[in-house]
């Protein structure tokens, strides 16, 4: 290759990572380094840091957390379903069946906020530190929106810690609903158990049989 060749492949690899840099550059000056929904909702769904909560309220937390930072994003005009791909690909879960039904447990979840009025100024702030926000509309108004199982811990306890076992429900429904294992539940603990992400011993024990039992 000419020297004037080389210099010419210099200038243009210069120019690629300038341009690169300046986009890393704006990416963190929109969001800032502490405000990032990305890396924030990577961290509170990385397997590896949930494995090691103790207690139902942290992975409950987790969620209310993941629901204010994907309504402060899409406050933004991002697009949450974006930000949940590239959250997965930054705790390396992406492609895979976790981050699918994390994603798609989250996107419910965002939705059921905007439903019962969760993502005002007052319920945005109680969201942000991991709290339960108030219900605004529909005929729960006033009662706090509590994170519950879908299938119960009490039944499953390898869930216990899993964000994509979590919804968000009025605290009466909540009360009421209890450790029943809902039809809801059996189907979703079907999927679990086929993507293998709960074991037979769980699945058994949503289905309410035993080893041995038919």
């Amino acid at each position: 290759m000419s020297f004037a060749g080389s210099k010419s492949k210099t200038l243009f690899v210069g120019l690629i990572i300038a341009i690169l840099n300046s986009f890393c550059i704006s990416w963190n000056n929109v969001w800032g380094t502490d405000t990032n929904p990305i890396v924030a909702i990577a961290s509170l769904t990385d397997p590896s840091k949930l494995a090691t909560l103790k207690g139902e309220r942290e992975a409950s937390s987790c969620l209310q957390k993941c629901v204010y930072w994907l309504a402060y994003a899409e406050e933004q005009g991002e697009k949450p379903e974006a930000l949940l791909d590239e959250s997965a690909k930054l705790n390396k879960t992406a492609g895979t069946p976790y981050a699918g039904f994390l994603s798609w447990g989250l996107l419910e979840n965002l939705k059921i906020a905007k439903e019962l009025g969760l993502l005002s100024p007052e319920g945005m702030a109680e969201l942000k530190q991991g709290k339960s926000a108030i219900i605004t509309k529909g005929q729960y108004s006033g009662q706090k929106a509590d994170a519950d199982d879908v299938i119960p811990e009490a039944v499953c306890h390898e869930l216990q810690n899993q964000v994509m076992n979590l919804e968000l429900l009025p605290a009466s429904l909540k009360r009421a609903k209890s450790d029943k294992v809902t039809e809801r539940a059996k189907v979703f603990a079907k999927e679990l158990y086929e993507a293998k992400l709960l074991s037979e011993e769980g699945w058994k024990k949503v289905k309410g049989l035993n080893f041995g039992g038919k």
